[in-house]
């Protein structure tokens, strides 16, 4: 057997473990989003420094928000297309329902959506602690779609 037929050999039987691999454990998970609070900048907070009574406020587009969107989240966004006296109105009611804490994502950690959304918030003058999460929705995905027990129902 030559050098070559040797090689061709080795990379059928490298394929067909890493095939068999992958019919059992399934294809490969996205590593999971690392926060560190050393890298939070003011308003900022980590995924798992959340806890409390949350009201979780989407600032993506109404179309992610209903495909994978936080349960119980409530929709603020920039849209100019969107209501945005109602999507007010939701976030005060969540206040006014004993929320502790509003935690605001957007898409990604480079999306400044949130910052802007929890700047209006804050300007609403309810004195509840608003806050943005450090990576968005990066930091939520994979999670599936009620990953905190604090969280209510549905979008």
């Amino acid at each position: 057997m030559n050098a070559v037929s040797q090689l061709g050999v080795i990379v059928l039987v490298s394929l067909a473990a890493a095939g068999a691999t992958w019919l059992v454990k399934g294809p490969p998970s996205e590593p999971a989003f690392v926060c560190d609070p050393a890298q939070l900048t003011e308003g900022e907070i980590c995924l798992a420094d959340v806890s409390g009574n949350v009201l979780w406020v989407d600032a993506r587009t109404r179309s992610e928000w209903k495909r994978n969107g936080l349960e119980g989240a409530i929709l603020w966004n920039l849209d100019p297309k969107e209501d945005e006296n109602a999507m007010e109105a939701g976030v005060a009611m969540g206040i006014a329902g004993g929320a502790e804490l509003v935690v605001v994502y957007c898409g990604s950690e480079a999306c400044g959506t949130s910052k802007q959304i929890a700047n209006r918030i804050r300007g609403l003058g309810f004195g509840t602690p608003v806050k943005t999460l450090h990576g968005g929705w990066d930091a939520l995905k994979g999670l599936g779609r009620n990953p905190l027990t604090n969280s209510s129902s549905g979008p």
